[in-house]
C-alpha cells in the first residue's frame, strides 16, 4: 500500500499534466480569437480534438479515480490545501467521467468551430448560419445534464449553474432577480419621467485608435497590473485568459466613435487579471490557482469597471488624461459633466455597453432564455423573436438586427450556459464587498488620487490569495463578515442615481 506522501506526489504529477493541457488549450483559444485568419478552423479543430482526447484520457481514467478515492479516504492525513485539492478535483472528475469520451471530445471540437462561426455570423448579421451549431450545443448540454444527474436531484439548469457557481439554485436566482428588479424598474421609470439626460456627445466623437491603445496602457498601469506578466491584445468580444499567475492575457475591442467602450472593457478585464495575478503562490499549477467562482470573479471585474471606474473620484482623476489624449473631443468638458455622462441611465441594445443601472435587465433576459432552452420551452430557431420580444418588454427597445440582438454575446457559442447570472450576482457581491472594504480603506480617496494600490492590496489579502481554497459563499462571508444580501447593491444604485438625476 502506498503511503500518503507518495499519493500526494502523484496528485502533483496529475495536476502538472492537467496544467499543460490547460495552457495549450488556452493558447489555441487566444490565437483563434486574436491573430488567426478567418478560415482556419479545420486545422484548429484537429488540434482541439487531439488535446481534448488526451486530457480526457489523463484525467477521467480509472487510475485518477483510484488516486482521488485513496486520498479522500486519508483526508485526515492531508494538509487543508491538499484536502481541498482532492475535493475540488473530485468534483471535476465526476463531471468529466460521467460523459462518454467520444462525446466529450466531439463537444470540445464543436464549440471551437462554433465560436468562429459565431464571429462571422455576428459580422454578417446571419443567425441562420449559427443556429445549427447552437442547436447541437444545446442538445449536447441536455445529454450531459442527464449523464451528470441521472437521478434528477437538481433542476436541469442547476446542473449547469454548478459549473460557474457551485451550489447556486434557480430559486436563489429567481428571488435575487425579483428583489433587484423592484429597485431597478422604478428607478428607470423615474429617470424616464425626469426627462433630462446629461450631455454625452463628447463620448461619441472620433477617437484615434492609437490614442485609445495608449489609454488602455495607462489604465493598466493605474490598475497596478504588472505588464511583465499581463499582455493586452484585440478581439471581437473582450475576455481574459489565465495561463498561470505569471502569465495572464486580456483583450479589448476598439471602436472609433466609442472611446469609453474600450475604457471600461480594460477596467473590467483588468479586474479579472488582477485576481489571477494575485492568487497564492502555493496554489500555482494546481486546480485551486484561479478565482473561487464566476460570481466572485465578476464581482471583482464589475467592481473595478463600475464602483471604481464610474465613481466621482475616479472620473475627476481620469479626465485630465482624457483631455491629454483627446484634446479636441474633451476640451470643454468639466469633471461633474464627465461623471454624469459615463453614468447615464438609458436603456440600450448592447449588454457590454449597458449602463450600470439597466445592466441587470440584460442579464435577466439571458437568464430566462437559457432556462427556457434547457427546459425545452424555447427552440433555437425561435431565439431571435424571443430575444426581441424580451428586449421590448424589459428595456423598451426595438432590436434592429440579430448582430445587435441575439448574436451580440460569445458565451453561447462556447457552451457557457449558466454563466450569465454570475454577472448580476457579481454586481451585488461587489457592492457589499465595497462596504466592507471601506472599513479599512478610504476607497474614494484612492479613486480621486488614482492610487488603487491600497484597494488591490486589500483584495489580495482578503480575496485573491485564497484562489479556490473555499467555495464561493463561505469565502464571501469570510471577507464580508456577513451573509450575502442584495440590499447593499440596491441601496448603492438608489443613492447613486437619485443624486445624479436629482430624484
Amino acid at each position: 500500500m502506498q503511503n500518503t506522501e507518495e499519493l500526494v506526489r502523484q496528485l502533483d504529477e496529475l495536476e502538472r499534466s492537467l496544467y499543460v493541457f490547460h495552457h495549450l488549450s488556452a493558447l489555441v483559444e487566444l490565437d483563434a480569437n486574436t491573430a488567426a485568419p478567418h478560415d482556419t478552423t479545420v486545422g484548429r479543430s484537429a488540434v482541439m480534438e487531439y488535446l481534448s482526447r488526451e486530457q480526457y484520457s489523463a484525467f477521467a481514467s480509472e487510475k485518477t479515480g483510484e488516486l482521488l478515492r485513496a486520498l479522500s479516504e486519508r483526508k485526515a492525513e492531508l494538509s487543508a490545501r491538499d484536502a481541498r485539492r482532492v475535493e475540488y478535483l473530485k468534483r471535476d472528475y465526476d463531471h468529466m467521467k460521467a460523459i462518454p469520451q467520444d462525446e466529450y471530445v466531439a463537444y470540445d471540437v464543436l464549440v471551437s468551430e462554433a465560436q468562429n462561426v459565431w464571429v462571422k455570423a455576428k459580422q454578417e448579421n446571419d443567425f441562420a448560419s449559427f443556429a445549427p451549431y447552437l442547436e447541437k450545443i444545446v442538445a449536447s448540454q441536455l445529454r450531459f445534464i442527464e449523464y451528470r444527474d441521472p437521478e434528477h436531484k437538481k433542476k436541469p439548469y442547476e446542473v449547469l449553474l454548478d459549473d460557474y457557481e457551485y451550489g447556486l439554485t434557480e430559486d436563489f436566482l429567481d428571488n435575487f432577480f425579483a428583489e433587484i428588479k423592484k429597485t431597478i424598474v422604478p428607478l428607470v421609470h423615474q429617470i424616464t419621467e425626469h426627462g433630462r439626460q446629461p450631455r454625452t456627445y463628447f463620448l461619441h466623437q472620433e477617437a484615434p485608435i492609437e490614442k485609445q491603445r495608449e489609454l488602455s496602457d495607462y489604465l493598466m498601469d493605474v490598475l497596478t497590473i504588472d505588464r511583465n506578466h499581463c499582455a493586452i491584445t484585440e478581439t471581437e468580444h473582450p475576455f481574459t485568459l489565465e495561463f498561470n499567475k505569471d502569465d495572464v492575457r486580456i483583450t479589448t475591442h476598439y471602436h472609433l466613435n466609442e472611446v469609453m467602450s474600450s475604457f471600461y472593457s480594460v477596467m473590467h478585464e483588468g479586474g479579472h487579471a488582477l485576481y489571477e495575478l494575485h492568487t497564492g503562490d502555493d496554489l500555482r499549477f494546481t486546480a485551486l490557482a484561479s478565482g473561487a467562482s464566476s460570481s466572485i470573479h465578476e464581482s471583482i471585474s464589475r467592481f473595478f469597471e463600475n464602483i471604481i471606474g464610474r465613481s466621482r473620484g475616479f472620473c475627476d482623476f481620469i479626465l485630465p488624461k482624457m483631455k491629454e489624449l483627446f484634446p479636441e473631443q474633451f476640451k470643454d468638458v468639466v469633471p461633474y459633466e464627465f461623471y454624469k455622462a459615463v453614468n447615464i441611465a438609458q436603456p440600450s441594445l448592447i449588454r457590454t455597453e449597458a449602463d450600470e443601472l439597466t445592466y441587470c435587465l440584460h442579464i435577466m433576459l439571458r437568464y430566462e432564455i437559457e432556462k427556457g432552452l434547457i427546459n425545452r420551452e424555447i427552440e433555437v430557431k425561435d431565439l431571435p423573436q424571443v430575444w426581441n420580444a424580451k428586449m421590448k418588454e424589459y428595456l423598451g427597445i426595438d432590436v434592429p438586427n440579430d448582430s445587435k440582438g441575439v448574436l451580440q454575446d460569445t458565451h453561447w457559442s462556447g457552451g457557457m450556459f449558466g454563466y450569465f447570472p454570475t454577472y448580476a450576482l457579481g454586481n451585488a457581491y461587489g457592492a457589499q464587498m465595497c462596504e466592507r472594504m471601506k472599513q479599512d480603506v478610504d476607497v474614494e480617496a484612492c479613486c480621486a488620487k488614482g492610487d488603487l494600490k491600497p484597494v488591490v492590496d486589500w483584495l489580495r489579502e482578503h480575496v485573491f490569495q485564497y484562489g479556490c481554497l473555499m467555495d464561493p459563499i463561505p469565502l464571501f462571508e469570510q471577507y464580508c463578515g456577513a451573509k450575502f444580501t442584495p440590499s447593499y447593491y440596491c441601496n448603492y444604485l438608489k443613492e447613486k442615481y437619485s443624486e445624479i438625476y436629482a430624484l
